[in-house]
Protein backbone atom coordinates (compact mmCIF):
# COMPACT_ATOMS: atom_id res chain seq x y z
CA UNK A 1 0.00 0.00 0.00
CA UNK A 2 2.12 2.88 -1.32
CA UNK A 3 -0.24 5.40 0.87
CA UNK A 4 1.34 3.98 4.54
CA UNK A 5 4.60 5.16 3.15
CA UNK A 6 3.72 8.72 1.28
CA UNK A 7 1.79 9.68 4.02
CA UNK A 8 2.06 13.48 5.22
CA UNK A 9 2.84 14.03 8.44
CA UNK A 10 -0.02 16.68 8.77
CA UNK A 11 -2.34 13.64 7.04
CA UNK A 12 -0.66 10.94 10.12
CA UNK A 13 -1.58 13.20 13.16
CA UNK A 14 -4.99 13.38 11.76
CA UNK A 15 -8.40 11.43 12.80
CA UNK A 16 -8.44 7.55 10.73
CA UNK A 17 -11.39 9.02 8.72
CA UNK A 18 -8.50 11.47 7.48
CA UNK A 19 -5.85 8.95 7.14
CA UNK A 20 -8.62 6.66 5.10
CA UNK A 21 -9.54 9.09 2.98
CA UNK A 22 -6.25 10.37 2.01
CA UNK A 23 -4.93 7.09 1.89
CA UNK A 24 -7.54 4.82 -0.63
CA UNK A 25 -7.57 7.96 -2.83
CA UNK A 26 -3.56 8.38 -3.25
CA UNK A 27 -3.55 4.41 -3.81
CA UNK A 28 -6.62 4.59 -6.32
CA UNK A 29 -4.73 7.35 -8.42
CA UNK A 30 -1.60 5.96 -7.85
CA UNK A 31 -3.07 2.93 -9.53
CA UNK A 32 -4.72 5.14 -12.05
CA UNK A 33 -1.47 7.70 -12.82
CA UNK A 34 1.13 6.13 -11.13
CA UNK A 35 3.56 7.06 -8.19
CA UNK A 36 4.13 11.05 -8.13
CA UNK A 37 2.71 14.27 -8.01
CA UNK A 38 -0.50 13.59 -9.81
CA UNK A 39 -1.41 10.77 -6.85
CA UNK A 40 -0.07 13.05 -3.93
CA UNK A 41 -2.63 16.06 -5.64
CA UNK A 42 -5.67 13.69 -6.09
CA UNK A 43 -5.47 12.45 -2.44
CA UNK A 44 -5.20 16.10 -1.25
CA UNK A 45 -8.13 17.39 -3.17
CA UNK A 46 -10.17 14.15 -2.40
CA UNK A 47 -9.24 15.07 1.54
CA UNK A 48 -10.31 18.89 1.04
CA UNK A 49 -13.82 17.69 0.93
CA UNK A 50 -14.02 16.48 3.81
CA UNK A 51 -11.33 18.05 6.07
CA UNK A 52 -9.91 21.39 6.91
CA UNK A 53 -6.56 21.71 8.52
CA UNK A 54 -6.47 23.40 11.13
CA UNK A 55 -2.74 23.43 12.87
CA UNK A 56 -0.92 20.70 12.08
CA UNK A 57 -3.21 18.42 11.37
CA UNK A 58 -6.85 17.63 9.38
CA UNK A 59 -10.34 18.12 11.22
CA UNK A 60 -13.60 16.78 9.88
CA UNK A 61 -15.73 20.00 8.29
CA UNK A 62 -18.74 20.26 9.17
CA UNK A 63 -20.37 20.00 5.63
CA UNK A 64 -18.75 18.21 2.48
CA UNK A 65 -17.72 20.07 -0.39
CA UNK A 66 -14.84 21.86 -2.12
CA UNK A 67 -12.56 23.86 0.37
CA UNK A 68 -12.04 26.75 -1.97
CA UNK A 69 -12.99 28.41 -5.28
CA UNK A 70 -9.75 26.67 -6.87
CA UNK A 71 -11.52 23.23 -6.05
CA UNK A 72 -14.98 24.01 -6.83
CA UNK A 73 -13.18 24.06 -10.35
CA UNK A 74 -12.52 20.93 -10.32
CA UNK A 75 -10.64 18.51 -13.05
CA UNK A 76 -8.63 19.74 -15.72
CA UNK A 77 -9.45 23.61 -14.85
CA UNK A 78 -8.20 22.63 -11.05
CA UNK A 79 -5.36 21.32 -12.65
CA UNK A 80 -4.17 24.75 -14.75
CA UNK A 81 -2.27 26.33 -11.49
CA UNK A 82 -4.23 29.33 -9.59
CA UNK A 83 -4.15 29.51 -5.63
CA UNK A 84 -5.67 27.79 -3.20
CA UNK A 85 -6.55 27.91 0.59
CA UNK A 86 -4.22 25.35 1.26
CA UNK A 87 -6.50 22.95 3.39
CA UNK A 88 -8.42 25.93 5.14
CA UNK A 89 -12.01 25.48 4.44
CA UNK A 90 -12.58 29.42 2.63
CA UNK A 91 -15.70 28.19 1.75
CA UNK A 92 -17.02 27.99 5.63
CA UNK A 93 -18.90 31.00 7.28
CA UNK A 94 -17.21 34.51 8.71
CA UNK A 95 -18.14 32.58 12.28
CA UNK A 96 -16.66 29.06 11.26
CA UNK A 97 -13.43 31.02 10.50
CA UNK A 98 -13.18 32.92 13.81
CA UNK A 99 -13.35 29.84 15.52
CA UNK A 100 -10.83 28.42 13.80
CA UNK A 101 -8.63 31.88 14.13
CA UNK A 102 -9.51 31.53 18.07
CA UNK A 103 -8.31 28.11 18.46
CA UNK A 104 -4.98 29.03 16.36
CA UNK A 105 -4.83 31.80 18.43
CA UNK A 106 -4.72 34.49 15.19
CA UNK A 107 -4.01 37.76 16.75
CA UNK A 108 -6.24 40.71 15.09
CA UNK A 109 -8.52 38.24 14.20
CA UNK A 110 -11.97 40.42 14.90
CA UNK A 111 -11.77 42.98 13.09
CA UNK A 112 -10.61 40.98 10.31
CA UNK A 113 -12.04 40.69 6.40
CA UNK A 114 -13.30 36.25 5.45
CA UNK A 115 -10.06 36.44 3.36
CA UNK A 116 -7.74 38.15 5.40
CA UNK A 117 -9.14 35.25 8.10
CA UNK A 118 -8.18 32.54 5.45
CA UNK A 119 -4.59 33.72 5.10
CA UNK A 120 -4.23 34.34 8.88
CA UNK A 121 -5.37 31.00 9.41
CA UNK A 122 -3.28 29.38 6.10
CA UNK A 123 0.20 30.94 8.35
CA UNK A 124 -0.76 29.52 11.60
CA UNK A 125 -1.12 26.31 9.64
CA UNK A 126 1.92 26.80 8.37
CA UNK A 127 3.50 27.29 11.29
CA UNK A 128 2.12 24.84 13.19
CA UNK A 129 3.15 21.97 10.98
CA UNK A 130 6.87 23.36 11.21
CA UNK A 131 6.82 23.31 14.71
CA UNK A 132 5.63 19.84 14.39
CA UNK A 133 8.01 18.65 12.19
CA UNK A 134 11.06 19.98 13.99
Amino acid sequence: MPAKKDMPSTVARSSRKAQDTWGETHDSAVDQYGEGERAHRTAFASLKHTHEKVGDHWVAKQEKGPSDAHAARGGAAARRGGETAGGVDANASKAHLLGVARRLDVKGRSSMTKPQLVDAIQKANDRATARARD
